[in-house]
Order: structure tokens, then sequence, then C-alpha cells
């Protein structure tokens, strides 16, 4: 696991999500009530299998030689509560986080959305870093939604996924989607997509679309 999250990293810079030392990726490690996170204010080019930290289910670290990731409350937060969660994502996007500095969630007006996100993506409360108050705001709005992904008001995006790989989708997706709208925004105002189909769709894609084991 700190192999995968190390290296999951890499794709968001790869996919221009964050800029600097900002943004992290975490993952459970499968049965034990521990995680691992980006180590705080590491360079995204320093990052190795090696420097990652392993943290608690409270937020506590175990395991590093380095401090937690400014985020990890969060995480933390996240695993507690949500147990089928496998991995948490944060980035600064730039398109998702205008998104959210408007206080707006996206509206589902793209196929891709409706596949990936089940309808729109939404907004999440204002909440301060250093607790686990980010945590909470993200839990209480994505219980019960389709969605992967949040828009955490005035501040970036959350994803989960049922491993660490599922969550980075879900941000790189969730960027490709808020760009998209918002360029749509600009010459008038997007189509909704009806509800049914957004099940259809979201259905298809959720359990048809891909390679499928063989039975």
């Amino acid at each position: 696991m700190r192999s995968t999250v190390a290296d999951l990293h890499a794709e968001l810079v790869r996919y221009n999500l964050v800029v600097w030392t900002a943004g992290n990726v975490s993952g459970r490690i499968p049965g034990e009530d521990l995680f691992v996170i980006k180590p705080s204010g590491v360079s995204y080019d320093e990052l190795t299998a090696a420097n990652m930290v392993v943290c608690d289910l409270d937020g506590n670290l175990v395991e590093g030689g380095h401090s937690p990731s400014s985020d990890t409350a969060a995480h933390a937060y996240v695993y507690r509560t949500m147990p089928d969660v496998g991995g948490v994502v944060h980035t600064h996007s730039t398109y998702a986080s205008a998104w959210a500095a408007r206080g707006e969630a996206i509206p589902c007006v793209l196929t891709a959305m409706a596949d990936e996100f089940g309808g729109e993506i939404p907004l999440g409360p204002f909440a301060l870093i250093g607790d686990d108050s980010i945590g909470q705001g993200i839990v209480e709005t994505l219980k019960g939604h389709r969605s992967k992904a949040v828009l955490m008001r005035n501040h970036g995006v959350f994803s989960i996924g049922k491993d660490p790989k599922a969550a980075v989708k879900a941000a790189v997706m969730c960027e490709d989607v808020a760009r998209t709208v918002h360029v749509a925004r600009q010459l008038g105002e997007p189509l909704p997509i009806p509800q049914d189909d957004i099940d259809r769709l979201y259905d298809r894609y959720q359990n048809v679309y891909g390679q499928r084991s063989p039975r």
C-alpha cells in the first residue's frame, strides 16, 4: 500500500490536479484499522514508498519518519465512518475548486457525469482544516449520494473510492467535467439530463461497461 499510494501521487501531477505540495492520496490497509497517507509538505518528486506514513483510524501516526498530511484527520474520519471506502484523495484542481469557491454543485449535464457520479457533484459545507470537521462534511454530504466526489465550499475536492486508484479516478473525472460544464455555461445554459436517463447511464457504466470476468 505504501508503493501504491506513493505511485498514485504522480497521477495527480500528470492530470494537473495539484501544485507545489498541496493535495494528497491515502489508502486503507486491507484487514487493518490503518491507512497510508502522504507526508506533510514533501514535494511530489520526492515521494517514495519509504517516506509514506501509516496512521490509525483516529489519525495518529503509527509508522513513518515524517509528520502525516495536514488533512489526515479528514481522511481518518472518512475511513472510520465509511467502512467500504478504501481510498481518499484531496486536490485543489482549478475548475472544480472554482465551483467550490462559488458555493455551487456541478449539475449533471453530461453523460460522463451520469456514468461516473450518478448525478450532480454535490457541494459540501465550509470547514476549517486541523480537526475532523472536513471529514464530517465529506461524510454528511456523500452518505446516501452516488457521487464519489464532493466540492468542499471555498476549499477544493475530496473524492473516495473502493481503493486509492478509484478515488484518484474520481478526482480526475471531477476536474474534467468541472471544466467542460464551466465552458458550456460560457456559451449558454447547459441542458439537464432527465433523472431516468441518468439512472440508466449510471447502471450501464457501473455494471456493463468495460471488461468483465467470465463466470
